[in-house]
């Protein structure tokens, strides 16, 4: 039985009683159309425009992760200023385009992406969909305590004491806040993830090298096309930059915000600037590896301590202190992230009470399941010896073998006139999606042919 709350109209009506966690999500309604109507001063347009600002910034900034991090290291250190750094803007395009589906669909059906696959497929399909997201996340999250354990140690602070901090933060922030507070906190922590590009700019980069790259020359891939190392750097970033844990959290954070059809344009300006940092952030960290770690011994298999080393040796002690707190953030603000979208999903399956406006002892289902899942990647993380290059790669390219499932349940629903009416996709999103999943299982096909049967290619 759902907890009930009161809201007394001004006009006396009497009390009118809610379920728990209506009303602040109805107060939350009435704050924007205050701002909507009235006279439209420039200071209520910008007063709109933040409070329309959320699950776009967070889903892409939330994206560049303490294994993104890594990963687009690795990526330097292995190619240099090479095709990797304009390649992230097209992946940047590909993750509007897949992240800009999931706006749509919440905003019309006011459903949660895992409540969408469990009713219009069936158990089995949400079952599979659902056991998919849950596994993939506590993997990366634990590429997150990673990124917090290795950073911390810069600081001389053991990790038995940063990833517990780090865990009864994300838990705390989760349980105790309503969702408006929760995402003002999320969106603080996560404008620290811009870190990264300062620190390339104070590099000093080779900008003619940059500028080659960008304009398609000066291209090295030792190995060639078909090396297993290219490869599955190509899935790892492709990974980092769209993984399923996306869809369900932002479907399910523009639901819980409480965002119409009439938001789907500020929401869309939300993600294109969400999509701009990823690629920035990304590009600067490609760039700070291409430059002062590319040629190193084994450079495909940097992991974080060994990265951080490298660039303490070339920028010095301050630019490493910077990136590992950057580190530290990337993994914190993901962590945030994926334990919500962690929640959402199995509240939305199990047809419980599933929003962070309602409290921890009215929807258990909702909130224990997904501590549980981030409190399990924490303890891994605990143990002394962790396989950390190796997990972190791993994980990236395991976000890419799943998402081309993940992306066929959101197709179809985008496809669904019943559900979205006006909102459905049209034909040129249909092709650039399909496009998209061609490309994934291209790429976790040569990378396994290549992995299997290293002569094939």
């Amino acid at each position: 039985m759902s907890a009930e709350s009161e809201l007394v109209l001004p006009v006396d009506t009497g009390p009118i009683t809610f379920p728990d966690g209506m009303e602040a999500r109805l107060r939350d309604r009435l704050r924007l159309e205050r701002l909507r109507t009235g006279r439209q001063s420039l200071a209520r347009r910008l007063a709109l425009g933040f409070a329309l600002v959320g699950p776009g910034l967070l889903v892409m900034l939330g994206d560049n992760d303490a294994g993104g991090v890594i990963t687009y290291a690795q990526t330097g250190a292995t190619y240099g200023l090479s095709l990797f750094i304009p390649l992230m803007i097209p992946l940047g395009f590909i993750a509007y385009l897949v992240q800009e589906m999931t706006i749509r669909l919440g905003a019309v059906t006011r459903r949660g992406h895992a409540e969408m696959i469990w009713k219009r497929y069936g158990a089995f399909w949400g079952a599979f969909s659902l056991v998919d997201l849950v596994v993939a996340n506590v993997l990366t999250l634990m590429t997150e305590f990673i990124g917090i354990r290795v950073a911390s140690e810069i600081f001389h602070i053991s990790y038995l004491v940063t990833i517990p901090a780090a865990f009864a933060f994300v838990v705390s922030i989760l349980l105790f806040l309503k969702y408006a507070s929760w995402e003002r906190v999320s969106l603080f922590v996560a404008a620290f993830n811009l870190v990264f590009v300062p620190l390339a700019l104070a590099s000093h980069p080779d900008w003619a090298a940059i500028g080659r790259t960008i304009a398609g020359s000066g291209w090295v891939l030792p190995g060639g096309l078909f090396s297993a190392s290219f490869l599955i750097l190509v899935s790892a970033n492709i990974g980092t930059t769209i993984a399923p844990w996306q869809l369900f959290f932002q479907q399910s954070c523009v639901v819980d915000k409480g965002l119409l059809p009439r938001d789907i344009r500020a929401s869309r300006r939300d993600l294109m600037l969400g999509v701009t940092g990823m690629v920035l952030v990304a590009i600067a960290i490609i760039v700070i590896a291409g430059q002062y770690l590319h040629g190193l011994p084994n450079a495909s298999a940097l992991s974080d301590d060994s990265v951080l080393a490298g660039i303490g040796k070339e920028l010095g002690q301050g630019a490493m202190a910077v990136f590992a707190l950057g580190l530290v953030e990337a993994g914190l603000i993901a962590s945030i992230v994926i334990t919500a979208s962690t929640a959402w999903a199995i509240g939305e399956a199990f047809n419980v009470p599933r929003s962070i406006n309602v409290s921890p002892r009215r929807s258990l289902i909702f909130y224990g399941p997904a501590i549980v899942g981030t409190a399990i990647a924490a303890a891994v993380l605990m143990l002394p010896h962790v396989p950390v290059g190796f997990l972190n790669l791993t994980v990236q390219v395991i976000a890419t073998v799943f998402m081309p499932a993940a992306m066929l349940f959101l197709l179809m629903l985008l496809n669904d006139r019943e559900l979205l009416g006006e909102h459905v996709n049209s034909p040129l999103r249909n092709a650039l999606s399909v496009g998209v999943m061609v490309m994934l299982i291209v790429c976790n096909s040569l990378y396994g042919i290549t992995t299997v049967f290293p002569n094939a290619l």
